[in-house]
């Protein structure tokens, strides 16, 4: 798995992890913070939410283009410094007047200008490190590691939200409480939540550190085609323009695709938090309060890596190393477990932890899986791959379907909760999403890396996050429905379009797979 790897993978990706972090502390509150705020109902909060995601994931488009023209690193280092600003100007204390609504916004746009010039660049750089015929055979098992370290940062971003969230309202009397309007409690938590902006300034700086004293590992990587030919000791192939546009026809049959895939996925901050809010009951009992703890979800994460180590290690101790750390970090998760309260209060926002955790879970076993596949030659092509993850998301969305039969529908329920579900719906539906999108998220970017051409890497790279962003902005749909249709037809259209999407992919198949060869 990590084995053979270049070792600026794990630099990039840990740069990665921090920024991820910070912002996956922000997004965990972020809808929340506007309702508590500004007093936003779903429908605004959800707007507002979706077309900052849309903004976000748009604008690597720009910072691609940019890229391609004077060079990948320094893009990342203007971004980081960007997406600084606007995280401090998120954290500054303001009214919920217009000068707070100025503020927030102009953050937000910072925030997004400064992630289109980094996150799309900085996975340029990990593309481009398998270009080196040496480690080509191993891009699709490093994206998932890349995507992997991402996903650390997110785990425990919600977990870092709720901590800044209790402590925030101790300081001034309260606790969380989602049926409690009272001015001063909503002053309370909106401050609370505003100091989780400020996590991601610090996590920024740790990132940049990464970055500057890893620069060596991955610089060789740092190179446009221009730049590459520059150096280049041999004659570097090029694409004739055929080969061109149809690599170029075949990336952009995909994006239209992903589009409803993110449409659907990216519930988890809008419809999925206000299902919890709303239905979930938030007592948690038995084993499932082993999930709301993150220290013990990162134990039985990392259990599943020294696990593998135990089969995988080439000698007997390494093989006992690993075995015992397993049973060590089991013993770990199963103490931290008994030590909980019986019955446990949990959060709407707790929710956004399961998803990153089973991503870092699960990619050693998705990574083995495929391998396994591979040896046999019979791993499904990256195409393909996306096609099933879209089947797969159709069948999450179909278990929150079945939780929300006989429920109340929002537009009758108003401001009260009908907390009667178990977390486990909620649960089940994150984990059945996750498996969607590890068939399609990574190979999804890995694909984007080795079929773009050399001198549209950036640009590339950027319109697949582009269909990410309009895939962010359609999801404001359920949140703008939330209060006029059942439950079950809200979570209906998705499955819909899951599937739609699937059948598309399925049939455009052979027109993809052929540009790539």
């Amino acid at each position: 798995m990590f084995k053979n790897q270049p070792k600026g993978l794990f630099a990039l990706a840990l740069a990665n992890t921090g920024e991820r972090f910070g912002y996956y502390t922000m997004l965990a509150i972020f809808a929340l913070f506007m309702q508590a705020k500004f007093g936003w109902n779903e429908a605004v909060a959800g707007q507002v939410y979706a077309i900052f995601l849309a903004a976000v994931y748009f604008m690597p488009m720009v910072g691609g283009l940019i890229a391609d023209k004077i060079g990948y690193g320094k893009c990342v280092t203007v971004g980081i410094s960007v997406m600084f600003l606007g995280y401090l100007a998120l954290a500054m204390p303001t009214g919920a007047d217009l000068v707070g609504k100025i503020t927030m916004f102009a953050g937000l746009a910072f925030v997004a200008a400064g992630t289109g010039l980094f996150k799309g660049n900085l996975q340029v750089l990990v593309g481009n490190l398998y270009d080196d015929p040496k480690y080509a055979d191993k891009r699709d098992s490093a994206f998932s590691l890349f995507y992997m370290a991402i996903n650390i940062g997110a785990m425990f971003a919600p977990a870092m939200a709720k901590a800044i969230t209790n402590w925030q309202l101790g300081k001034s009397g309260f606790v969380y409480d989602a049926a409690n309007f009272s001015p001063d409690y909503l002053e309370a938590l909106s401050g609370a939540y505003g100091l989780c902006f400020g996590v991601a300034c610090v996590s920024l700086v740790l990132s940049v550190a990464i970055y500057f004293c890893t620069r060596s590992w991955w610089k060789h990587a740092d190179v446009n085609e221009k730049q590459a030919k520059a150096v280049a000791t041999e004659p570097v192939e090029e694409l004739t323009p055929a080969q061109t546009k149809s690599r170029i026809t075949a990336l952009f049959l995909v994006f239209a695709v992903v589009i409803f895939f993110w449409m659907a996925f990216h519930q988890n901050g809008s419809a999925l938090t206000f299902f919890a809010k709303k239905y979930t009951d938030l007592s948690v009992s038995g084993g499932l309060r082993i999930g709301f703890n993150i220290w013990s979800l990162a134990l039985i994460a990392a259990s599943v890596y020294t696990l593998f180590g135990a089969f995988q290690s080439a000698t007997a101790k390494g093989k006992t190393i690993s075995g015992a750390a397993t049973l060590l970090l089991w013993g770990g998760a199963y103490a931290l477990y008994s030590a909980m309260p019986e019955p446990l209060a949990c959060q709407p926002s707790d929710f956004q932890q399961f998803n990153p955790f089973f991503v870092v879970a699960l990619t050693p076993i998705s990574i083995a899986i495929f391998g396994a596949l591979a040896k046999k030659g019979k791993e499904p092509s990256a195409p393909k791959k996306i096609a099933l993850g879209m089947l797969v998301a159709a069948l999450g969305f179909v278990i929150i379907t079945l939780a929300s039969m006989g429920l109340t529908s929002p537009k009758d329920l108003g401001e009260g909760t009908q907390s009667i579900l178990s977390p486990g719906w909620l649960i089940s539906t994150y984990l059945t999403l996750t498996f969607a999108e590890l068939l399609l998220s990574p190979m999804g970017i890995s694909f984007v890396s080795k079929v773009a051409p050399p001198k549209y890497k950036g640009l590339m790279m950027g319109c697949w996050f582009g269909a990410t962003a309009i895939g962010n902005y359609l999801s404001s749909i359920p949140s703008m429905l939330w209060n006029r249709i059942p439950l079950m037809a809200n979570w209906g259209i998705l499955i819909a379009l899951c599937l739609i999407s699937a059948i598309v992919m399925f049939s455009i198949m052979k027109k993809v797979e052929g540009a790539t060869k």
